[in-house]
């Protein structure tokens, strides 16, 4: 079974998954569609470090109303 997190980066919704050792990142839309997103995750980060590499990967996207990156709740897939 594939790992899945979905966090709320700076307002932008995306998914992650681990598959065999490495990692997908899609966007994910308000329709429910997700598309391949346009950065990588390095292999060697661990799941309990990805809420902090997607901060600092897009800290410049931070606004007032959007200004941390939230882990939300997984639902069954991407």
């Amino acid at each position: 079974m594939n790992n899945i997190y979905r966090f709320s980066v700076f307002g932008r919704i995306v998914a992650v998954v681990r598959e065999h050792a490495r990692w997908r990142a899609f966007d994910l839309g308000a329709d429910g569609k997700r598309r391949p997103a346009d950065f990588q995750i390095p292999d060697f980060i661990e799941d309990h470090e990805l809420q902090q590499y997607l901060g600092d990967l897009f800290h410049e996207n931070a606004t007032p109303e959007h200004g941390e990156v939230l882990k939300l709740p997984s639902s069954e897939g991407p």
